[in-house]
């Protein structure tokens, strides 16, 4: 997707009159749909590169992703369109993932996981204490670096604000296996930031 070598900030701010685009966009209004995917398009294209780490991949889950939209559009029951466009861009993600693993990824929880090592919603993760500029650039390695299943976990829930529910949708496997891999993969992140812990804020 011409001009988007690199992922876009996780958050996008909407539009002044988004929901008057989105009720023509609904009403089957193509320029309003194309002024939605316009400003959207970064955010999406963000998602997409996050969680499959290759450009080609992530434009053609993005395409996937407005192709689906748009098609959905009639049916679409409120909400935040952000949030709705977004769980829709995850979904054409993590469907061409599936497609590209010659075997279908476990769903059975983590024998070696036990209760006691859930993650503390309340503790802080690396994503959520990361600045911008050079951090954001290791943390990316870093995401980049873990099995595909931590990866899509942590930054649907830590980067992209998705609960433990819309997450184990998305990926079809239990909330109990979405927040193992979470755990390890915040637990991963933070060994791998280690050595760049002074670009952490106080």
């Amino acid at each position: 997707m011409p001009g988007l070598d690199r992922p876009a900030p996780a958050r996008t701010a909407p539009l002044p009159d988004e929901q008057a685009l989105v009720s023509r966009a609904a009403a089957g209004d193509r320029v309003a749909f194309g002024q939605l995917v316009e400003h959207y398009q970064s955010a999406c294209y963000g998602l997409a590169w996050r969680l499959l780490g290759n450009a080609d991949q992530a434009a053609d889950a993005t395409q996937d992703a407005f192709v689906h939209a748009y098609d959905a559009m009639r049916g679409y029951r409120g909400g935040v369109f952000r949030s709705w466009l977004l769980r829709i861009t995850a979904n054409a993600s993590y469907d061409i993932l599936r497609r590209a693993q010659r075997r279908p990824v476990a769903s059975l929880p983590d024998p070696e996981l036990g209760e006691r090592d859930l993650p503390d919603p309340a503790a802080p993760n690396p994503l959520a204490e990361a600045s911008r500029g050079e951090l954001h650039r290791h943390l990316d390695a870093a995401l980049r670096s873990l099995p595909h299943d931590q990866r899509t976990a942590v930054v649907l829930s830590d980067v992209y604000g998705m609960d433990y529910g819309e997450v184990a949708r998305i990926t079809k496997v239990p909330v109990g296996t979405i927040k193992s891999r979470i755990h390890r993969g915040r637990l991963r992140l933070r060994e791998l930031l280690e050595p760049h812990r002074e670009l952490f804020g106080g």
